[in-house]
Order: C-alpha cells, then structure tokens, then sequence
C-alpha cells in the first residue's frame, strides 16, 4: 500500500490533529488504496502573531503551505500535500460598530501547484478582548490568557473553546478549515462541472 505524506506548517498539537481528524474523514475519497501520514513541521507564515484581517490571514496560510513547497524540494522531501494554517482576527463595520470574529484559515497545495482555500467560519469577540488584540496590538495567545485567567490556552481549547465554552474548539475549527481546504482535492467532480 502507498505511503502518501501530508505536511502542515505546524507542531501545535491542536493544528496537527486537526489534520489527522480531517485526513480520518476524506483519506479514502482522496485515494482509497493509500494509507496518509501526517508530517509536522515548524513553518512561518510572514505574517504579524494575530493577522488582523481575513486578507492577512489567507496569506499567511498561503505562505506556510508555500514555504513547504520549497523545503521539500529543497531537502528533497516526497510530501504530496502542503497545509498552511493561520489563525487571527476579522475587523469589520456594520453601521458605528466594530466587529470583531476569530477565524482560521487553511491553504493546501498539492505536489503540482494547485492550491485551494478553506475557512472554518467565524465567532464575534467579546469588547474586552478585542480591545486587547485590535487597539493594544496583545497577540490573542497572550490576551486569551489573560481574559479567561488561564495559562496555554492556545495549545489547548484555544480561543474558540472558551468563547464557545468548548462546543468549538481550536481544533475544531482547524479541522473545519481543513477540511474545506481539501474540498476541490477530494470532490474532484463537483469542482470540475461545466
């Protein structure tokens, strides 16, 4: 049986398993006779700690997913897919007010240079701790932190867990992203219609 490798440019345990649960579900309708391994490896994404926009966002996980691209070929690394995960903030206006929604992004790539996009949905922030994010420029990992008086929620339930009181988690959320990413990959035909 195939061995096929899917790198993502992390080691945070939430991101990483987001990956094995959303290969656990779509593996087969990628190729049913390959077994998947899931490669992790420590990428930056170019970006500021917590993007402040959708557009950063994208580009961030575009940047990771592309980053792996030249490493494999670089260390001549036989990786099919190339996952980039960003994580970060949303501002946005509706009248007077600011808004404010936590988000994760996803960018896979494949070895031929196709690459799709996947979003894994937004929640609103609370006003304390977008003020923290937005206007005080605290990284969410940090301002989470300090907003629900925990310490590495990050690499825990995440933001997303504690707003949600863990119906969402960080991982979740990866795992949706991912998923979404993957789409175009695994639902060829759908994607493909004329």
């Amino acid at each position: 049986m195939q061995t096929i490798q899917v790198v993502v440019g992390s080691k945070r345990r939430p991101k990483v398993e987001a990956l094995r649960e959303g290969l656990d579900l779509f593996a087969a309708a990628l190729d049913a006779r390959a077994q998947f391994e899931v490669v992790a490896e420590e990428i930056a994404g170019g970006v500021r700690d917590t993007p402040l926009s959708r557009e950063e966002m994208m580009e961030g996980a575009r940047r990771r997913a592309e980053a792996l691209v030249t490493r494999a070929r670089e260390q001549r690394k036989s990786w099919r897919y190339f996952v980039g995960l960003e994580g970060g903030v949303d501002v946005m206006t509706e009248g007077e007010r600011r808004l404010v929604f936590l988000q994760n992004w996803a960018y896979v790539t494949d070895s031929a240079g196709c690459g799709f996009y996947g979003q894994s949905g937004g929640i609103l922030l609370p006003k304390a701790l977008a003020r923290s994010v937005v206007d005080e420029g605290i990284d969410l990992a940090t301002a989470i932190d300090a907003f629900a008086n925990g310490s590495g929620i990050r690499d825990a339930e995440g933001a997303w867990g504690v707003l949600t009181r863990n119906h969402i988690t960080r991982q979740e959320s990866y795992r949706v992203a991912i998923i979404n990413a993957f789409a175009p990959f695994f639902n060829v035909e759908m994607y493909e219609k004329k």
